[in-house]
């Protein structure tokens, strides 16, 4: 009851920072799901249907992605980072895995590296504790980069938005073809205040120290494909090495195959390093 309780809550209030699908073994091992910028919990669908018979799967989507209501005020990422918490000790989950793509992988380092005995294994899909020193390299021109990142894309109007998804290319080149209608549909119905305030939010938290107090076992995803027209394999793998340099107990996978999205562009190999892992 306190789950059905929770996930009307979440669903119907403005003010909260996500919503939750609940689906599979509610006596398995509790996993959490965060989804990346402007994607909905479906995204998991594959994920959810392979780990269901054994495990109870709480897939979110944030406020503001997916044509969920976006919050009002506040720091974007540190309040949904504080509701995953209280979620967490709420519904008494005992350590659960979390697994986390690109935005999400990034809260999930955030909550293990503050909550260190909360949660247990950590799965990262394709994401770093700290992608604005990837995106803007010079620290002092970081912070007022992302800001104006952020001001060009919660000024532009629904229309203007819109016209940005559809005609840019940004999301073919993170996902395949065959996936690239739903991920647009995704963003389309995601709200472009919510975006930017959650881009900025991303590119200047920084974890790279933080992550040395994770006590979880942690997979890392590493893809490099769709960004083969400015990096190299090499120098796309070194990137991930030195950003998780200080983190502890790690093992990290690199496909070959795969855009951003890996659990949707080789779902095969994706669930079978996450069976591995887990087991």
């Amino acid at each position: 009851m306190r789950y059905l309780i929770l996930l009307l809550a979440l669903t119907l209030n403005a003010a909260e920072p996500f919503a939750v699908k609940l689906s599979g073994n509610p006596k398995g091992q509790p996993v959490i799901l965060i989804p990346g910028l402007s994607s909905s919990g479906d995204v998991w669908a594959k994920t959810v249907e392979h780990l269901k018979a054994n495990y109870h799967c709480h897939s979110l989507t944030l406020a503001g992605f997916a044509g969920q209501p976006r919050l009002s005020d506040g720091p974007y990422l540190e309040n949904v980072k504080d509701a995953v918490v209280s979620y967490i000790k709420v519904n008494k989950l005992k350590q659960p895995t979390i697994i986390g793509h690109s935005l999400g992988g990034h809260m999930a380092l955030w909550i293990a590296s503050q909550n260190p005995d909360l949660v247990g294994p950590l799965v990262i899909v394709d994401s770093m504790p700290h992608l604005g020193a990837v995106m803007f390299p010079d620290p002092a021109t970081l912070k007022p980069q992302a800001a104006g990142m952020r001001a060009m894309i919660t000024n532009q109007s629904r229309e203007q938005y819109n016209n940005y998804v559809t005609s840019s290319g940004m999301i073919k080149s993170i996902v395949g073809d065959k996936d690239v209608e739903e991920v647009t549909k995704w963003s389309l119905t995601s709200d472009p205040v919510a975006i930017g305030n959650a881009m900025y939010d991303l590119y200047t938290t920084d974890l790279r120290d933080a992550i040395a107090h994770i006590k979880s076992k942690v997979l890392i995803y590493a893809s490099w494909v769709g960004y083969k027209d400015f990096s190299t394999r090499e120098k796309s793998v070194k990137l991930f090495e030195d950003q998780f340099a200080k983190l502890p107990n790690k093992t990290m996978k690199v496909s070959d195959t795969a855009k951003h999205f890996i659990m949707l562009d080789d779902p095969d190999w994706y669930l079978l390093q996450l069976d591995h892992f887990l087991k």
